[in-house]
């Protein structure tokens, strides 16, 4: 059944917050996730084919790990984030966004009426009726995160528009699509990319709107700290794995 959203109230109050982007589609890395102490998962099905079952249960399994299930869906798919939440997702996260129209679009997908066009249902998400629909309406609209991703040059344009629609609640920055966007092949340390990451940075805190960087670098993490940022996608689960992999069999066959 929905509640309060930790995220939304501990970068509000001005806490850290550390989440994760989870590419191993099983629930048991979102279990792990919570358990390790991550505030919040992204769930991927823009890149990842994750069969719904198996979203279900992860989804449910954040849940009883302690940490905020957030799914990723691809920018057209709006149809499947009604599923979403009526599932238990606590955040949408859009990537690509490039225009005003696409993030109105996502808002109305998000948000019951009047705010947007989301449909209702009962279920899981009522504590099968424990809640009832007028309140779960007015709660999922509070509580539910609506965070889009930057990654283009059109996207940081149209920014500062964006940023005063209403019902948008965080912005995730997605280096390296922008840099490959920008002419910068993968080089997402480009000093040009950097300087665009700042501006969104910018334009989110001249707009009251929370700003989750990806700090690559441990300076970066300093930097973004100095900056006022207290929301991190700390990397992909899947990358992390196949690293801890490598290096601990490096150790064995190295070792003498």
């Amino acid at each position: 059944m929905i509640g309060t959203n930790a995220i939304k109230i501990k970068v509000n109050a001005g806490e850290e917050v550390f989440g994760i982007l989870n590419s191993l589609p099983l629930p048991l890395v979102c279990e792990m996730l919570g358990h390790a102490g991550y505030d919040f998962v992204v769930i991927d099905t823009e890149h990842q084919l994750v069969p719904p079952a198996v979203l279900d249960h992860a989804i449910r399994t954040a849940e009883c790990a302690g940490i905020a299930p957030f799914v990723r869906v691809p920018l057209d798919d709006k149809a499947m984030i009604p599923r979403l939440l009526d599932a238990g997702a606590m955040g949408i996260v859009i990537p690509r966004v490039s225009t005003v129209a696409q993030a109105r679009a996502a808002i109305s997908a998000v948000r019951f009426p009047p705010i947007g066009q989301r449909g209702i249902t009962g279920g899981r998400n009522t504590g099968f009726g424990a809640l009832s629909l007028d309140d779960y309406m007015a709660l999922a609209n509070s509580e539910v995160m609506l965070i889009l991703m930057i990654e283009n040059p059109e996207g940081l344009a149209a920014l500062p528009e964006i940023l005063a629609l209403s019902g948008v609640d965080m912005v995730l920055e997605g280096a390296l699509d922008l840099s490959i966007a920008m002419g910068y092949g993968a080089n997402v340390q480009h000093k040009a990319v950097q300087s665009a990451l700042r501006t969104m940075a910018n334009h989110c805190a001249d707009a009251g709107v929370p700003f989750c960087a990806i700090p690559r670098q441990v300076d970066q993490l300093d930097a973004w700290r100095n900056a006022g940022v207290n929301a991190f996608l700390a990397g992909e689960d899947r990358g992390m794995v196949f690293r801890a992999l490598q290096s601990h069999l490096h150790m064995l066959k190295t070792r003498r």
